[in-house]
């Protein structure tokens, strides 16, 4: 079956009953573009269903030299497995030639995190005489406090703040909700903030964001990094600063402080445990770090 036919059939299992998002279906399609290509470097007629384990062997070993970074290689390997196994699922294959395919290495990436006092240093360098001095400090706040991704933190709506049970309602992944527990001191910056907010002109269809840019309207994800890496910079913070970087401080310092990994998920709106247990080895580097540094056989 010729791979272009079979990859469009593909995109619609992806959409319609994967019920993938757009930007995930398009990471799975470029992978396939990837192989399609080397076919037509490799000179290799026949579709997918043709393609031996050593040819797809050769496949791998074209894209490293390509010059991608082990990770991006590890990726496309899971896109083309998972492709397969949605062939051998649709009797388009009768054996997987994926199934022994091995990826480069990846060593365990962990993610920058800030101290407290850093990110109490990069709210001191707010300058709350400027106009969007208080949205800015009451944005930093949210993010610590609550663990947000960047896109819940822009689309956080003001009647999802439930000021006296201590919540905001966020919208996250795949649309789906979540009530995240919010600090005093988040909602007291916020509520300094709202006085600003209302002296903007708001346009129509924003009126219930909390964040809003001098035009009224909702932040830009770019918006975001920008005031944080300006704010990181002043700060003289030499890490690579982020919006993630918050999240993954806070998830961390809730870990080191002893919180229960299950309510981290939550709060961080994992669907799976797996990925919040990247914390779990954050915890155990922080206690070696911490054993090295003070145990007397250490010295």
């Amino acid at each position: 079956m010729e791979l272009q036919k079979v990859i469009k059939e593909y995109e619609g299992f992806l959409k319609l009953e994967k019920g993938l998002s757009s930007h995930s279906i398009e990471a799975y399609l470029t992978d396939l573009k990837k192989l399609d290509q080397f076919l037509l470097y490799a000179q290799i007629s026949g579709g997918p269903e043709m393609l031996t384990s050593g040819q797809l062997g050769q496949f791998f070993t074209w894209i490293s030299e390509l010059g991608l970074s082990a990770r991006s290689q590890a990726r496309i390997l899971s896109g083309i497995k998972a492709f397969y196994r949605y062939l051998l699922m649709e009797d388009v294959i009768q054996k997987d030639p994926t199934t022994l395919l091995e990826g480069p290495r990846l060593g365990r990436k962990l993610p920058a995190v800030l101290t407290v006092a850093e990110i109490d240093r990069m709210l001191d360098t707010i300058d709350l005489s400027k106009p969007q001095g208080r949205r800015n400090k009451a944005m930093l706040e949210t993010l610590y406090s609550c663990g947000l991704r960047v896109t819940e933190l822009v689309g956080l709506q003001i009647s999802g703040i439930f000021r006296a049970e201590g919540f905001i309602r966020v919208i996250g992944k795949g649309d789906k909700e979540r009530l995240v527990p919010v600090s005093a001191r988040a909602i007291k910056e916020i509520d300094l903030y709202m006085p600003d907010r209302n002296t903007l002109s708001i346009q129509p269809g924003f009126e219930d964001i909390l964040f809003l840019n001098r035009r009224g309207r909702m932040l830009t994800r770019n918006m975001v990094f920008t005031v944080i890496k300006e704010l990181a910079r002043d700060a003289g913070i030499k890490k690579i600063v982020s919006p993630h970087t918050f999240r993954h401080s806070f998830a961390t310092h809730l870990v080191e402080g002893g919180a229960d990994l299950r309510a981290v998920q939550e709060m961080l709106g994992h669907e799976s445990i797996t990925t919040t247990e990247i914390y779990t080895h954050l915890d155990r580097e922080y206690l070696r770090e911490a054993i090295i540094s003070f145990h007397p056989r250490s010295k």
